[in-house]
């Protein structure tokens, strides 16, 4: 089979809002070159196993995106989709840098073999190892692995958003816990939530794509019987609340959930939010509090933040 591959030229504070449009055109794969997730691995004493700092070498400071679109799509009609969505996207404070989309041509061997080089099995907080199904690794007492395949993934769970996230949830749950995760995506961290030991773990998302990739996830990690991954807004379809809500968005939806969020969490409950731009931390923070919330920590890997709060007794 041929396969078209789209290659974005962006930024990290946009990788997330790119990553979901082409996962609108249902893309086939999506390879983030992000040498800013790079510096912080080779920063961070847990690091190893990582890859070679070569395949940074782009030619662009910013981040390389490629997805890949297989040849019975119409082709036009989805860069034509993508290409706007990405345009409009500072519309939403979001600087995209050079917001290039470029195609090429490419055998299915070929993408089958070369995508892997990206993806080795990375260590993130105390406990938690993220490895691809294809390389073997022998965990160490008190480890535990999640494993996922990139090629259906929405990431795999090593960018700061999502480690901060990961590193929060290590500290806050225990088996009598109940966790919601709002935009689920890949549901990494409801599956983190579940072999963390949390007693129900509820995650939803707006993309049908997302929840299917969930749902292959969370059966992959044998997690089924404590994970329930639902389509839709979360903050609509759960009932009852939860001692953890973790929301890895971006800022200016995590200051519209802090209106909502205390409605499905519990008096006392953590709120986890991540996705949060350095410029934007202080409205996050803001937005948190004059809604009921106090902030305990705030964390900053690379451009990112992440605040975790308190609901008030």
């Amino acid at each position: 089979m041929k396969w078209t591959e789209i290659t974005i030229k962006t930024t990290t504070e946009a990788v997330e809002a790119v990553t979901s449009i082409l996962y609108e055109a249902e893309v086939g794969g999506i390879v983030i070159e992000d040498p800013n997730d790079f510096l912080f691995q080779e920063k961070d004493e847990k690091a190893w196993d990582y890859v070679d700092e070569t395949i940074f070498d782009t030619g662009y400071e910013g981040v390389v995106i490629k997805a890949y679109l297989a040849e019975e799509k119409n082709i036009v009609a989805e860069l034509e989709m993508i290409r706007e969505k990405i345009k409009r996207l500072p519309e939403y404070g979001l600087e995209i840098g050079e917001g290039s989309v470029e195609i090429s041509e490419v055998d299915d061997s070929d993408w089958a073999d070369s995508w892997k080089k990206y993806y080795k099995p990375t260590k993130i907080g105390d406990r938690i190892v993220i490895k691809p199904t294809w390389e073997e690794y022998s965990k160490t007492e008190g480890e535990l692995v999640i494993e996922l395949d990139p090629g259906m993934a929405f990431g795999t769970g090593t960018h700061e958003t999502t480690s901060m996230c990961i590193r929060a949830l290590e500290e806050y749950v225990t088996p009598d816990k109940t966790v919601f995760d709002i935009g689920c995506g890949s549901g990494i961290l409801s599956i983190v939530a579940a072999k963390l030991g949390a007693h129900r773990v509820i995650g939803g998302d707006f993309d049908e794509v997302a929840v299917k990739v969930a749902n292959e996830n969370v059966a992959l990690n044998g997690v089924g019987a404590t994970v329930d991954i639902r389509l839709g807004n979360l903050l609509e379809v759960v009932e009852g609340s939860a001692d953890i809500v973790v929301a890895n968005i971006i800022a200016d939806v995590i200051i519209m959930l802090s209106k909502d969020v205390p409605k499905i969490i519990k008096p006392g409950g953590i709120f986890i939010s991540s996705g949060i731009i350095h410029e934007k931390l202080d409205s996050v923070q803001d937005a948190l509090v004059s809604n009921g919330f106090e902030i305990i920590k705030v964390e900053k890997m690379g451009e990112w933040a992440a605040v975790v709060s308190k609901k008030g007794e």
